[in-house]
């Protein structure tokens, strides 16, 4: 037996014993993959943490993702594998930053994207994923819409709906490492081949793109797609799973620079760390949770 044969049967073992579901993140390595009950993206997976009885969320993603889970699932113990696994974009954007720019402008509606801290949500009128922030956005009357954190999937918002956002300066470290010459470059070698990226790139790299959609966007494109081979923009960890679902056609990422190193340190070792001591519990305060669970709630309600 591998080493790794030996994890995955330790770690089969004590999810049993805990009843334990796996959530994991599109962006997470393959052996972590291979173990999830869900795999998706961070609302997509909290949501269907919600309608299992596990008692216990292992979450393999980053920090606001757990939160995220622990917000929709207070009766359930949320675990995250590495608790150093942050998230630069939702750090760029604090509460108390976010009341100061709501001071600024006291008439506006607050949207912020799921990639964001529990207190920036609890301070929101409205949250958002980069799947349903075009339809969020398109539903709002109020003139002044602020929305934070990534400039980006703002841009690409206000675009798609023809209003002016009020802007934060946040952005995706790795996203941004996907440049418009990766794409000519990728497509002057696959000629025939489709693009497809994710709205927290460049402006003028969604600009070239076929289409721009969030990452569960990106597998209903690739599996409806006529074209055989698909250009993806967005974290490399995405086409391990295009791969495995679609293996009928050939993925090519837009860029192999776009790694997101806080998506990679969840390994099979911390998970089964995490279930054998029960450690690196997410807990969202009651006071916190109430309210940013409202956020959640009315984007849920327009997705309706």
């Amino acid at each position: 037996m591998s080493k790794n044969e030996k994890l995955i049967s330790d770690i089969l073992k004590l999810k049993k014993e805990r009843k334990a579901v796996f959530l994991v993140h599109n962006y997470q390595l393959p052996e972590v993959q291979d173990i999830a009950d869900f795999v998706g993206d961070s609302l997509g997976l909290s949501q269907s943490a919600v309608k299992t009885d596990a008692k216990v969320i292992v979450f393999c993603g980053v920090h606001f993702m757990a939160e995220t889970a622990s917000i929709l699932c207070p009766d359930k113990i949320v675990l995250l594998p590495d608790l150093s696994s942050g998230c630069p974009m939702a750090d760029m954007i604090t509460a108390d930053s976010l009341r100061k720019l709501k001071n600024l402008h006291p008439n506006s509606i607050v949207v912020s994207y799921v990639n964001t801290p529990a207190e920036v949500k609890a301070e929101s009128d409205y949250c958002c994923t980069s799947g349903n922030a075009v339809k969020v956005v398109e539903k709002l009357i109020n003139k002044e819409i602020i929305f934070v954190p990534d400039k980006y999937l703002g841009s690409f918002t206000a675009k798609k709906t023809g209003k002016e956002l009020i802007l934060w300066n946040g952005y995706c470290p790795t996203h941004l490492k996907i440049l418009p010459e990766d794409i000519i470059k990728l497509k002057s070698k696959h000629p025939s081949a489709k693009v497809v990226v994710h709205p927290e790139c460049r402006s003028d790299v969604c600009d070239m793109a076929d289409e721009v959609t969030s990452t569960e966007g990106i597998i209903r494109f690739s599996k409806t797609t006529t074209s055989k081979e698909i250009i993806v923009g967005t974290e490399v960890g995405m086409l391990y799973r295009l791969k495995k679902e679609i293996p009928e056609k050939v993925f090519y990422p837009a860029s192999e620079l776009a790694v997101c190193p806080n998506m990679k340190k969840n390994t099979l070792e911390k998970v089964l760390w995490a279930l054998e001591e029960m450690k690196n519990e997410i807990k969202v305060p009651d006071d916190i949770r109430e309210k940013a669970k409202k956020s959640i709630d009315r984007m849920i309600e327009i997705g309706r």
